[in-house]
C-alpha cells in the first residue's frame, strides 16, 4: 500500500510539472520554413523597420533597375510575409552583399547563411570584396545578437541592393527601411 501512496504521488508530481511546463510555452510564431530563410531560421529577434541609415562609405548606385520610390514585388522569404508583398525602394545601392554564418554575441544557436550583410558593415573590410571562408567581425545589427559577432563569410556577390518599406502578406504593421534585398530578389509590378 505504501509503495502505490509513493507511485501515486510521484506520477502526480510527473503531471503537475508537465502541465505547468504546457502553461508557460510563451512561443514566437516562426516563419515558414524554406532553404531561403535558413532551415526555418527563427527571425523572431531581426529588426524588422531599421532606421533609414546607411554604414558610412555605402555609395547611391549609378542607374539601379529600381529607382527610388519606384514599387516592386519582393521575391524573397527572408521572414514570414516578405514573398509576394508590394515594396517601394527606399534606397539603392552598388555594393557587395554576403551571406554569413555567426554565433550571436548573446549566445544561442550558431546562424548560417544569413541574408544579407553588406560589404559597408564588416568591421575594417577594407576597399576590395571578402571571399568565401573569410573569418570577419559584423558591424551589422539586423538580428539581436549579431553586432560585434565573429563570422565567416559563406558567399559573395556584387550587386546592387536596396533597403525597402513593404506590408506584410499575413498582415501586420508595414515594415520601414528593411535592409536589404538583392535586385534578383525584387520584380517588376
Amino acid at each position: 500500500m505504501k509503495i502505490t501512496k509513493n507511485l501515486i504521488a510521484i506520477l502526480l508530481l510527473a503531471f503537475s510539472l508537465v502541465l505547468s511546463a504546457c502553461g508557460n510555452d510563451q512561443t514566437k510564431e516562426k516563419p515558414q520554413e524554406s532553404e531561403e530563410n535558413h532551415g526555418g531560421m527563427d527571425h523572431g529577434d531581426m529588426n524588422h523597420s531599421g532606421s533609414g541609415e546607411v554604414p558610412e562609405g555605402l555609395k547611391n548606385a549609378d542607374n539601379p533597375t529600381f529607382k527610388v520610390d519606384s514599387k516592386a514585388i519582393i521575391k524573397a522569404n527572408h521572414m514570414e510575409g516578405m514573398d509576394g508583398a508590394e515594396a517601394t525602394i527606399v534606397g539603392a545601392y552598388d555594393t557587395t552583399v554576403y551571406t554569413v554564418s555567426y554565433t550571436p554575441t548573446t549566445g544561442g544557436k550558431k546562424v548560417t547563411n544569413h541574408k544579407w550583410v553588406i560589404h559597408e558593415e564588416i568591421k575594417d573590410a577594407g576597399d576590395k570584396p571578402l571571399a568565401a571562408g573569410t573569418e570577419a567581425v559584423l558591424n551589422a545589427d539586423h538580428m539581436k545578437g549579431m553586432k560585434g559577432a565573429k563570422a565567416v563569410i559563406d558567399s559573395a556577390e556584387q550587386t546592387t541592393v536596396y533597403m525597402v518599406d513593404y506590408t506584410p502578406t499575413t498582415g501586420g504593421e508595414k515594415v520601414t527601411n528593411h535592409k536589404w534585398v538583392t535586385e534578383s530578389e525584387l520584380s517588376a509590378e
